[in-house]
């Protein structure tokens, strides 16, 4: 079957060697959702948004046949130079049919901005009758001081900020409907702060996560609003010189509902 893929978010590219620097514990602190999932021998599972495969190869480890998915082509290779199963797809086009008995997802579902719903709809169809679906995102509020400083300083310059973010975070409610609505029975979600220490600066997090935007201003504007986001954050989100990103996450598990 033929697989639909787009580019990653609008502006926004991956490089597997910066995000181990920056972004390591992305997967690290998605570790425990693993124990959510409950990975058994033998399954079948996607991994949605796989990324460099760190946590795929946990999956693997555990006994399961995983095809790792994701739309940046940098991650693929890289998930793949670790002897993984990963392929270049769409999240809001997947092409599985009732292929996988768990469909598991992390820190991925909130670059999938441009259809929520077709993704919903796209891992429905992907899961066995019964299959479950775990998955953590950003959820209301995550990065909200972050997010707020980039756009207060795109707006200062008279871009539109609404229309280079590439994020999507739902509230617990919202979330709940849509899972709903695409077929799943809810087991547990829960939307929870998560204060996240970083490896480096906020403007390193920029550089890895913000990309988007970052391309609406001209190259030679950027390092400067770089640092004039750092300083405005830095009261509330540097202490001692440790920056801490102001992480929601959004946690669920829900399975597939049977025919009727």
């Amino acid at each position: 079957m033929a697989v639909r893929v787009s580019a990653p978010a609008a502006g926004q590219t991956w490089d597997p060697e910066a995000y181990a620097r920056n972004a390591r514990f992305v997967a690290e602190l998605g570790a425990p959702l693993l124990d959510w999932l409950e990975p058994r021998p033998g399954e079948r599972v996607l991994d949605l948004g796989c990324g460099d495969g760190a946590l795929t190869e946990k999956l693997v480890a555990a006994g399961c046949s995983v095809v790792g998915a994701d739309a940046s082509p940098e991650f693929v290779a890289a998930a793949r130079a670790r002897g993984l199963d990963a392929r270049l797809a769409d999240g809001q086009a997947l092409p599985f049919a009732a292929e996988f008995d768990a469909v598991f997802s992390n820190a991925a579902l909130h670059w999938m901005k441009r259809d929520p719903d077709a993704v919903l709809a796209g891992v429905a169809r992907a899961l066995k009758p019964g299959g479950r679906f775990v998955a953590e995102m950003g959820g209301a509020g995550n990065v909200a001081a972050i997010r707020g400083a980039l756009h207060e300083a795109l707006a200062r310059r008279g871009i539109d900020a609404a229309a280079a973010d590439p994020w999507f975070f739902p509230t617990a409610e919202d979330y709940r409907a849509r899972l709903q609505a695409a077929g799943f029975e809810v087991r547990r979600l829960e939307l929870f702060e998560r204060p996240t220490p970083l490896p480096g600066d906020v403007a390193a997090w920029l550089r890895t996560f913000a990309q988007s935007f970052l391309e609406r201003l001209p190259e030679a504007e950027r390092a400067t609003v770089l640092d004039e986001v750092q300083e405005t954050l830095r009261p509330r989100l540097s202490k001692g010189g440790q920056w801490t990103a102001d992480y929601v996450r959004l946690r669920f598990i829900a399975n597939k509902k049977a025919a009727t």
